[in-house]
Parts: C-alpha cells; sequence; structure tokens
C-alpha cells in the first residue's frame, strides 16, 4: 500500500496544494483507490498502481477515448501516469430506478451506434486488470474467438485455474461458433464492462459510467454482460430494444455463447465457481 504521505506529496504537486483529507475506497481492480477531499470542497478520486507493470495510462486512454468521442457519463482525467490516476469524483449509488434504467438503456444504445471500420481498437485494454487484446480484425467472429475466447481460456489455463480439459472443450466450442452466430450491421463501440459497481445513478438519472474496457464490437456482447451479473432487468431492455431491435435468438443461444467470456476471466481472476460455469454453457452447446 502506497503511504499515504507519499500519495499526499503527489497530489499537493498536481494541484498546487495539500488535500484536506485521503480515505481509502472499495473496489477497483488495479492498485488502490482513494477518494481525496481538497480545502475547497473538491473531490477526487485516485487510483494507485505500484505493481510491477503499472497500467493505469490505459484506464486514462478509454476514459478519454469516452469522453471525446461519446455521450456516455464518465469521470474526467485530471492527471495520469502509468502508476497514478486522479479523476473527478461522480456522485451516485448502484441503485436503479426504472427511469435511470431507461435512462442507461439511452445511453448505451446512443454509444453503440458509434462505429468504426473494424473490430478491436487503436490500442490494446483491460477488464478486470487484465490485458486486453484488440487488434484491428475485419470478422467479428475472427475476433471474438482469437482475441476474446481462446486468449483468456489461455490466460487461464497457464494462470492454472482452468483444467486443461475444459481448455480444449472452449477451443473445440470456438471453431464452431458459426453455428450460432452473426456479424453485426456494423462493428459498435461498447464500454464492456457493465456491472452493477461500474454504473452510478442518483434518483432517475445515470450519473457515471466507470472501469470501462472499451473496444469495437458486436453489441450484443455488452447485452449478454449485463443479462450476467443483474445489472438492470426489463425495464432496460426494454428501453433499449425500441431503439437498437436485439434479433430473435440472443436470449435462447447467443447470450451464454458472449458470456464465456467475462466468465474466463473470472476464472482468470479468481477460478472456483466460475469453472462451473463454464462447463455448464459449453455442455449446452454439445462440447
Amino acid at each position: 500500500m502506497k503511504h499515504q504521505s507519499i500519495l499526499k506529496k503527489d497530489l499537493t504537486e498536481i494541484f498546487g496544494e495539500p488535500p484536506a483529507r485521503i480515505e481509502p475506497l472499495s473496489g477497483g481492480c488495479v492498485g488502490e483507490v482513494y477518494r481525496a477531499q481538497m480545502q475547497d470542497g473538491r473531490a477526487f478520486v485516485v487510483k494507485v498502481d505500484q505493481s510491477q507493470t503499472p497500467v493505469l495510462a490505459r484506464e486514462a486512454f478509454m476514459l478519454r477515448y469516452l469522453l471525446e468521442r461519446s455521450e456516455l457519463p464518465v469521470p474526467q482525467v485530471i492527471h495520469d501516469s502509468p502508476r497514478l490516476l486522479v479523476m473527478e469524483f461522480l456522485p451516485g449509488s448502484s441503485h436503479f430506478s426504472r427511469a435511470a434504467q431507461q435512462h442507461a438503456a439511452d445511453l448505451l444504445a446512443a454509444l453503440h451506434a458509434i462505429s468504426a471500420p473494424a473490430f478491436g481498437l487503436e490500442q490494446d485494454t483491460l477488464i478486470g486488470g487484465l490485458h486486453q487484446p484488440n487488434p484491428w480484425t475485419a470478422s467479428w467472429l475472427d475476433f471474438f474467438r482469437e482475441n476474446r475466447l481462446l486468449f483468456m481460456a489461455r490466460e487461464a489455463l497457464n494462470a492454472g485455474r482452468l483444467p486443461a480439459r475444459i481448455y480444449a472443450r472452449v477451443e473445440k466450442l470456438a471453431g464452431r461458433l458459426e453455428r450460432w452466430l452473426e456479424p453485426p450491421d456494423k462493428p459498435s463501440l461498447i464500454h464492456g464492462d457493465v456491472w452493477t459497481t461500474n454504473v452510478l445513478a442518483q434518483g432517475d438519472r445515470i450519473t457515471g459510467f466507470l472501469d470501462p474496457a472499451i473496444y469495437y464490437a458486436h453489441p450484443e456482447i455488452e447485452l449478454a454482460f449485463i443479462t450476467l451479473f443483474h445489472t438492470f432487468d426489463e425495464a432496460f431492455f426494454h428501453h433499449y430494444a425500441e431503439q437498437r431491435p436485439i434479433a430473435p435468438g440472443f436470449w435462447e443461444a447467443r447470450r451464454d455463447l458472449y458470456n464465456l467470456y467475462p466468465l474466463l476471466v473470472h476464472v482468470r481472476l479468481f477460478g472456483g465457481g466460475y469453472v462451473g460455469s463454464v462447463e455448464r454453457i459449453l455442455a449446452r452447446f454439445g462440447v
């Protein structure tokens, strides 16, 4: 843990005055997270990464990317380096009224309308603090197969958290994706990590989307992720579908296939019961 006196010195250099208070915050997969309050009452979120390969500059890149290209409410970056990230503090909690869910649907539908010539991104990003490769790829199925399913399965295998026999089954399924998946009309920019604690609301409005894992994808992978962790319910999906219709077969099959990726992320991070969740989806699709 970085000593708070050193962090106080860093913040004093950034703001020209010492913070009045620094308090630890829960959450965050990368390093330590703090709330720093200045003498005039302004508050900021501060992340510190003291690992051997600090990656906070990637998070800053993603936040700036969303701020520059979308209307998604994300925190403004005040200062960044590989080891230190200072952002504005956004108010809100992870309790979503029906109207707040509808607002989230508006925001994500608008985000998904932003497109690019191919799938991926101009640089690699992060999900849950893990490396997320984004080479520009013309084919969505190739991108999803190689850079999501097989990449994260190998990471989990190499970390000793995914048994080799299950990795072989993931490989088998990855070779059959054409049976169930089709490319979208065009790539969509996605947040990539829309689970409950990464979204903030006040009253009936969404005030912030945190910890993005952005790239251009099939928007269904975002919708599937939302169902996996029950971030929003039918109020969100009904309103979203009014703006961007959800094709038949998503609820019956495709959402489970897309959710293999975040489940493999959780296997890589935590192992345990998430391996069983991967196995159940593999069995459902006959591998």
